[in-house]
């Protein structure tokens, strides 16, 4: 079977599919939940567009309450082989060359939030199931793509669908990287608040405000501050000597006795915070050395205690590595202080196979200042070499590259971990740049379609 002939036959409508399912906004939106969309509006038209082209395509298909379904192609047993895909993506961020949801091609690429996670990567899996069906090979099991919408946040429609459906026997996840990602990081996200009482005495300097972050599982790419002195020029100065010497985009405005501080970084996933520029941390770096209200430096301080120039939590007392998985990384995704409530922190680690979370817990509560109101850790997942699942999966990725099948640990999260038996499977080739949850995000079409091939022969081998 020549299934990159059958992907190319397909070629103009997948590019057609995968722009249209691009250009749908499907960030979480509390302000429009409904009963039948219980993560906003933007998500629930994506899941619908997406449900309705399984119909279209013959597919058995099924919504479950909203939070998640499946598009489902029959075989003649009983066995599952899952898909696990995700409609939701991260909010856009800012500094995009075009509209982030345009879903425009340039330079062979479709340009889009969600083009690489987890979208472009969804409709590569459905031409593949396409493609299967159409050839009307003979299966011996039931493939189901499982669709979720909120994977981007807490996971709720995959904890809601599997309350109600059947747990495939083995599956994969289209998110992340080739080969084949055998084991994910535990992944913590966390909250922790100022505590104690602040003396209100007169300060030179007092912080009203500080803000950085969207999410816990990107690095923030904007910071602002805004500050009262009566030595606001000299503030100013100060900053513009800052920046110039870090060599970054930021901005100071004076407005009467209040001066409004503003910081650009660089956007990436938390799996690897290093990949980005974490624009509240380099804020708080400028802002520690000013002589701020106590409750202020309190709070800036702890930034540039626990978090300046380590994103592997020496300073928190918590790093740790092992020979599958590799460095446990803390990303600090989320600050909000104001001068009228307590300063928090949101706050994402992602620890090795062999770690333990309960040490991550109790080495927190030790941060000076500050306790923890909230702490959620979802299990590393590790797939053994030897896996009917991994070892189909090799077969399938050497037969179509002539590249080896090397296996790999991650730092990210995937749908993959939902199943015992499930492993992340793409749609990143090796030596691409990894620009999920960046600005520009955007997927190679070439790898699209090789990625759907690749897709269609693992669907067959893993069901005939």
């Amino acid at each position: 079977m020549n299934w990159n002939e059958e992907v190319e036959k397909r070629r103009e409508s997948l590019i057609k599919d995968t722009q249209e399912f691009l250009q749908i906004k499907s960030v979480l939106d509390e302000d429009s939940i409904t009963s039948d969309a219980p993560f906003g509006e933007g998500i629930h038209k994506a899941f619908s567009h997406l449900l309705h082209l399984g119909e279209e395509a013959g597919f058995t298909t099924k919504n479950v309450d909203g939070y998640a379904g499946h598009i489902e192609l029959k075989g003649n047993g009983e066995e599952v082989v899952g898909i696990l895909c995700h409609v939701d993506v991260v909010p856009e961020g800012d500094g995009w060359t075009s509209e982030p949801y345009g879903a425009e091609i340039r330079d062979g690429k479709i340009f889009a939030r969600g083009a690489m996670d987890d979208k472009g990567p969804t409709i590569a899996a459905f031409y593949a199931m396409k493609i299967v069906k159409d050839l009307q090979l003979p299966l011996s099991k039931n493939v189901r793509m499982i669709i979720g919408t909120d994977e981007e946040s807490e996971w709720r429609c995959v904890d809601h669908y599997f309350k109600h459906e059947k747990m495939p026997e083995l599956g994969f996840a289209p998110d992340a990287d080739f080969p084949i990602i055998f084991a994910e990081k535990g992944i913590i996200d966390l909250t922790i608040e100022q505590n104690g009482s602040f003396t209100d005495l007169p300060s030179d300097i007092v912080l009203h405000s500080f803000e950085s972050g969207r999410r816990y599982n990107m690095v923030p790419d904007f910071a602002k501050a805004v500050l009262s002195s009566h030595h606001n020029n000299e503030i100013m100065k100060q900053f513009e000597s800052f920046i110039h010497d870090k060599n970054i985009s930021g901005q100071a405005t004076i407005e009467e006795q209040t001066i409004s501080l503003t910081v650009e970084g660089v956007s990436a996933h938390a799996m690897e915070p290093n990949n980005g520029t974490n624009a509240g941390i380099l804020l708080a770096e400028f802002l520690h050395n000013l002589n701020l209200d106590q409750k202020g430096e309190n709070y800036i301080q702890a930034i540039v205690h626990y978090f300046l120039d380590d994103t592997r939590g020496h300073k928190l007392n918590i790093a740790f590595s092992d020979e599958v998985s590799g460095e446990l990384t803390v990303n600090l995704g989320v600050m909000k202080y104001t001068k009228d409530q307590l300063g928090k922190f949101g706050v994402n680690i992602r620890y090795p196979v062999s770690g333990n979370a309960e040490i991550i817990k109790t080495e927190i509560n030790h941060v000076e200042g500050f306790t923890l109101v909230s702490f959620d850790d979802s299990k590393p997942h590790y797939v053994e070499e030897n896996h009917p699942l991994i070892q189909t999966l090799k077969k399938v990725y050497e037969e179509q590259t002539g590249e080896n099948a090397e296996l790999i640990a991650i730092g990210g999260g995937t749908y993959a971990r939902s199943l015992e038996a499930g492993v992340a499977f793409g749609p990143l080739f090796p030596g691409r740049p990894d620009v999920a949850h960046q600005k520009d995000e955007y997927i190679d079409i070439e790898d699209l379609l090789k990625a759907t091939a690749i897709y269609a022969q693992a669907i067959y081998e893993l069901a005939k």
